[in-house]
């Protein structure tokens, strides 16, 4: 099955984030709070997507979406910015991100940005 890593320290996003993708059998889905050693954590969990968020612990998306994007094996991951920030084109294209999804987003704005990401090619379908 599918698998989806959620990056964010709000407990309360990653969980809504992975019971509606896990209800509709969309992909499994992995939560961490930080993104301390994010490409061992990537290499340990193996995420067909992966959602960013801006302001997370310890170096922040900008720098974590980076690290993956420069990775020569992880960078072809699609990496979903999500954040509320106003200025979350801006901060994704920054970063390198694939896709953006503005926080608070409705179930049907995180399904399509999944299939999106699903349909383009570049991920892992295991």
């Amino acid at each position: 099955m599918r698998r989806v890593l959620v990056c964010d320290d709000d407990i309360t996003i990653s969980e809504v984030v992975a019971i509606i993708l896990v209800d509709s059998n969309m992909a499994e889905v992995y939560t961490i709070p930080d993104c301390d050693n994010i490409i061992e954590k990537i290499e340990d969990l193996k995420p067909s997507i992966i959602f960013m968020d801006n302001k997370i612990p310890t170096h922040g998306g900008v720098v974590a979406t980076q690290t993956i994007k420069n990775h020569p094996v992880h960078k072809s991951i699609p990496v979903v910015y999500f954040t509320g920030s106003h200025d979350i084109d801006e901060l994704a294209e920054n970063a390198g991100a694939d896709y953006t999804l503005a926080k608070p987003f409705s179930i049907s704005q995180l399904e399509e940005v999944v299939n999106k990401a699903f349909k383009s090619g570049k991920v892992n379908n295991d």
